[in-house]
């Protein structure tokens, strides 16, 4: 039996807690279906940033390019690091270093959870640009502390980059439902998003199956509200991608159901998952932390994997452990608890 060899970075506050959590289930899973995992831990962190004046040694990433996977628990400690500075030197270094270029969201209410809208039954999927546009990190200050002072941050768009994630959406589309939204802001953006409007036009020409939309960002965030079972593949640019999975996980019921997958589609690089929370340094290692967004991106790990009938059984036995009312709501249950309850409905 050949493992998957998975780099585990557990990160800070509540990532490690969830990421014992998801782990438990993903091993019990493994041991099910017939495979391994073989996991190696990084204690990359805010505490080895304090330590070190690094998030992640010199050679972290060369490190973690053996790996067929990445899973990332959380990163953040802001009291004492500012999150320009962790978000910098690991997570986004990571995303661009493998060409992790789509960010993949589901946004769905799970059995048992009751959302704060009256719509159910929505399924979307939102595919986030994840390595240029708005946080390309182009830009610089000038004449800093003084009246004078000058900051500029330069969004960068490339054809090959807004192209190919048009095309990773349209993919994802052809395999649903056959529904596309693309969203920018082209009446204020004229440029760069103009520029992504018209790519859209080109890449939908090769995808006469899948029905296309284009709406602005504003008008986005109302739909997703008011109608979200209207909706079916997203794309976005990088902030726009960001903003609208935020109020995606909202509507699905809150930050604890948040999964998400950074994923370099070549297969040429490993692909990280993470749940998106952040690391909530106030109630991390007290067992308040629900790990269900956790392990659903293990789960959505196991399937990039080619362990689809695992990945489907995880995702079986969170919908069991939410459907008898557990984790449904914040502080309804503990880690322990959420996480016994998927394990006995694997089981």
């Amino acid at each position: 039996m050949t493992p998957h060899k998975i780099a585990l970075i557990p990160g800070d506050g509540i990532g490690v807690d969830v990421t014992d959590a998801a782990v438990r289930v993903l091993q019990v899973a493994a041991s099910r279906f017939g495979f391994a995992l073989q996991t190696t831990r990084f204690d990359w962190s805010c505490e080895t940033y304090l330590a070190t004046g690094r998030m992640m040694p010199e050679d972290g990433i060369e490190t973690l390019r053996g790996f067929d996977a990445i899973y990332l628990g959380a990163v953040g400690w802001p009291a004492t690091v500012p999150d320009s500075v962790s978000l910098h030197g690991l997570l986004l270094p990571i995303r661009k270093a493998f060409d992790q270029y789509a960010n993949i969201r589901p946004h769905r209410l799970l059995p048992g959870v009751t959302g704060p809208l009256r719509a159910d039954g929505f399924d979307i999927l939102c595919i986030r640009e994840n390595t240029e546009g708005e946080y390309s990190g182009a830009g610089g200050r000038v004449h800093q502390g003084t009246g004078n002072e000058v900051a500029v941050e330069t969004a960068i768009f490339t054809r090959k980059g807004v192209e190919r994630i048009l095309r990773f959406g349209f993919e994802q589309a052809r395999a649903r439902r056959k529904h596309l939204t693309s969203v920018t802001k082209s009446n204020a953006q004229r440029h760069s998003m103009v520029f992504w409007d018209e790519v859209t036009r080109e890449v939908a020409a090769d995808y006469p199956d899948v029905t296309v939309s284009m709406m602005h960002i504003d008008a986005m965030t109302a739909k997703m509200v008011m109608a979200p079972q209207d909706l079916d593949v997203i794309v976005a640019s990088n902030l726009f991608g960001d903003i609208l999975t935020d109020l995606g996980a909202a509507i699905q019921g809150g930050l604890g159901f948040a999964a998400s997958a950074n994923i370099c589609p070549d297969r040429g690089n490993p692909s990280m998952f993470e749940p998106v929370h952040g690391s909530a340094p106030d109630i991390a290692g007290k067992n308040i932390a629900n790990p269900i967004a956790a392990i659903w991106s293990g789960a959505m790990m196991l399937d990039h994997l080619g362990e689809a009938q695992a990945a489907t059984a995880v995702m079986a036995a969170i919908e069991g452990a939410t459907g008898k009312g557990v984790g449904i709501r914040p502080g309804s249950h503990g880690t322990a608890a959420i996480t016994a309850a998927v394990l006995e409905a694997l089981a």
